[in-house]
């Protein structure tokens, strides 16, 4: 699944250079964005379900620095799927540049009762994530 946006003027610190918590942010932007993809609304699932995706764990390794008005595309593939969560996988792309790649690992958790509590992720959305994940790989080995 991919992602694209622009650098903007606000994501750079004062040396022109993109500062390193935007890529989380991107990361997280990407993460919705993936779900939506797959005809799901994060905000419909917590507003109706009390549903939410918390991360658990983060990584980001930087290559190369991005600048203001950068053209960038995040790949963002389900390389672990577990019961109750999964590690999403993201690679930043200035062009076929890889700039950086990193993962978070989120838990489905119900936001329901007096406090959250992970959750079986249900059975169409992991056959989705799972389909996904497949179709990646397979692009991948081509």
């Amino acid at each position: 699944m991919e992602y694209a946006f622009q650098v903007r003027w606000g994501d750079t610190d004062a040396a022109g250079i993109v500062f390193y918590p935007n890529f989380y942010k991107w990361m997280d932007e990407a993460s919705h964005h993936f779900f939506a993809s797959l005809g799901h609304s994060t905000w419909k699932w917590f507003q109706e379900e009390r549903i939410g995706m918390p991360i658990v764990e983060a990584k980001c390794q930087f290559h190369v620095p991005l600048f203001f008005e950068d053209h960038v595309c995040v790949k963002s593939s389900i390389d672990d799927l577990r019961e109750k969560s999964f590690r999403i996988q993201h690679q930043f792309f200035r062009g076929d540049q890889l700039v950086a790649d990193g993962y978070e690992v989120r838990v489905w958790t119900t936001f329901a009762g007096d406090r959250p509590k992970a959750a079986p992720i249900p059975a169409e959305l992991r056959e989705n994530m799972r389909q996904t994940a497949a179709m990646t790989t397979r692009e991948e080995g081509q």
